[in-house]
């Protein structure tokens, strides 16, 4: 088994088609019933936003153990499943193997990751320099992080919490 190379790539404009081929794909094999919502969250949600390619989806449902029963259907067109992988109260679930194309992470609807999520992105979006800024910061920690996930992830967390407050904040005065 090779091990995972982490890569930050220059924004991909293929990346919301890719996205809504991605979603499509989930809802026809979830419970429609129990799917509130599919947002494309993370970095290539992001416009011009360097990211590591992998699209990050954010699906928001009633309840998590119709999630788990839909979970071999999601199995079966790749996305294997990974619990609460750290989270409680999420599922996930991963497409690719080491070389990842897709992260799904399923949270009821209400939770506060799901409102973090989407207002992260919509502040980045929001403001171009900020998400510059960002870019910047992963171009580092991937040029350090010798592909390891978590020095990676252990390199972006200041910033990446500082500019979390900071969308809060924002949306509160909108």
């Amino acid at each position: 088994m090779s091990s995972r190379i982490i890569e930050v790539v220059d924004y991909r404009d293929t990346w919301p088609s890719e996205f809504r081929k991605a979603k499509d794909t989930l809802l026809s094999e979830l419970t429609p019933s129990n799917v509130v919502a599919i947002h494309h969250i993370g970095s290539t949600a992001v416009l011009g936003l360097c990211a590591k390619p992998i699209i990050d989806i954010l699906i928001e449902v009633n309840a998590l153990n119709i999630v788990d029963l839909d979970s071999a259907k999601l199995e079966a067109i790749g996305y294997k499943p990974r619990g609460e992988n750290g989270i409680e109260g999420r599922r996930y679930f991963q497409k690719g193997g080491n070389a990842r194309t897709h992260h799904v992470h399923v949270f009821e609807t209400g939770r506060a990751e799901v409102f973090r999520h989407l207002v992260f992105r919509d502040y980045l979006n929001t403001y171009p320099d900020e998400a510059r800024a960002y870019g910047e910061v992963k171009r580092r920690a991937v040029s350090l992080c010798n592909n390891n996930s978590q020095a990676y992830c252990d390199f972006k967390d200041p910033f990446v919490t500082a500019l979390l407050e900071k969308a809060i904040a924002w949306h509160v005065y909108l």
